[in-house]
């Protein structure tokens, strides 16, 4: 960590982070069961005879429908853990000279639509005019509660698990890039693809709080990630780092959409590394695997086993030409074009 050179838009760098939450950062009340850490979706606190999960997550990227991306994205991660997500509370900072009372109804709309629509509760929060932005900031704080067995850990993964994933790779990225760059793909992209990618939020959608219910109750579930920053290569990465296990992934097996291909061979970008809220990543008992599949399909919702959990580190990447690493992404690839625009 030099303390000099600027950091790259994104996350920060997984070393200097780990550094900071081992050696910075002491928890002392023991009702924490889990506090932060890589791969980590959400704390928990024991409450007796319930478990109070709690998570943050700041919508940055996104600015068409900023709100609804704030409710579901927190909730995705209360529901990783088999919790229920309940109650929120969202930051609305709002750009100085650009926002007028149309801008903050249509965000306030749009957190109290996405609220309802999963049972939560919008309790509190704060908005302010803020100097130096160019663009809203959402910053959501969820919290949700699970009976303590219920819960199901982010580092859970063991060697021989089957890994799922649901829906497709990457819901999140391609609404995104659909919405803030699409008309700059004029030409280059079919504009009824553009047109799909945009509703992607919706259809698809970027909630997984039904896809990790309908898992948590249908076998033996180890672990539950929501990919996000970084795509799913940063997600799988999360998931088994978390657990000090590796794994291989079937390239074949891999669901990316024909929408997510286009806008990224249009952008120069890679969809392994694209921001990817909207699947579920689990890892299960491989003979629970065919019950929960089955049950995913029932419910309508796409899923496939990509993979499995091996017991040495690292992740594997397999296709016709053989095994690889799995590429890794310092930083998500909107990113990164981000800063190239």
């Amino acid at each position: 960590m030099n303390a000099h050179i600027p950091y790259p838009v994104g996350k920060l760098p997984q070393a200097d982070l780990m550094h900071l939450l081992t050696h910075k950062l002491d928890i002392h009340d023991p009702r924490v069961l889990f506090g932060p850490g890589l791969g980590r979706d959400a704390a928990v606190i024991d409450f007796g005879d319930r478990y109070l999960v709690a998570k943050t997550d700041p919508i940055t990227f996104a600015t068409d429908e900023i709100g609804w991306y704030a409710v579901n994205v927190n909730a995705n991660d209360i529901a990783c853990l088999g919790a229920t997500p309940r109650w929120f509370i969202a930051t609305a900072l709002l750009p100085e000279g650009k926002t007028d009372p149309a801008m903050v109804e249509r965000i306030f709309m749009q957190l109290r639509d996405a609220s309802h629509e999963l049972g939560i509760s919008l309790v509190g929060g704060h908005t302010e005019i803020t100097y130096g932005l160019d663009r809203p900031i959402v910053v959501g704080a969820m919290f949700g509660e699970v009976p303590p067995e219920r819960l199901i850990r982010s580092d859970g993964a063991r060697p021989g698990d089957t890994l799922i994933l649901t829906k497709g790779v990457c819901i999140e990225g391609t609404a995104i890039l659909a919405q803030e760059v699409g008309a700059r793909l004029k030409g280059q992209v079919p504009p009824e693809l553009l047109t799909r990618a945009e509703g992607f939020l919706h259809t698809p959608g970027i909630s997984v709080v039904r896809d990790a219910a309908i898992v948590a109750r249908s076998g033996a579930v180890h672990a539950m990630h929501d990919p996000t920053e970084g795509g799913i290569a940063t997600g799988l990465h999360e998931i088994t780092e978390a657990a000090g296990v590796g794994a291989v992934i079937e390239a074949a097996t891999l669901p990316i959409y024909l929408e997510t291909q286009a806008l990224c061979a249009a952008l120069h970008l890679d969809p392994l590394g694209l921001i990817a809220s909207g699947s579920l990543l689990a890892a299960v008992a491989p003979e629970d695997a065919p019950t929960i599949l089955s049950a995913l399909h029932s419910a309508g919702i796409a899923a496939a086993a990509i993979g499995a959990v091996r017991a040495e580190p690292g992740v594997l990447l397999r296709d016709a030409a053989g095994e690889r690493p799995l590429p890794t992404f310092p930083r998500d690839e909107i990113a990164r074009l981000f800063e190239m625009l």
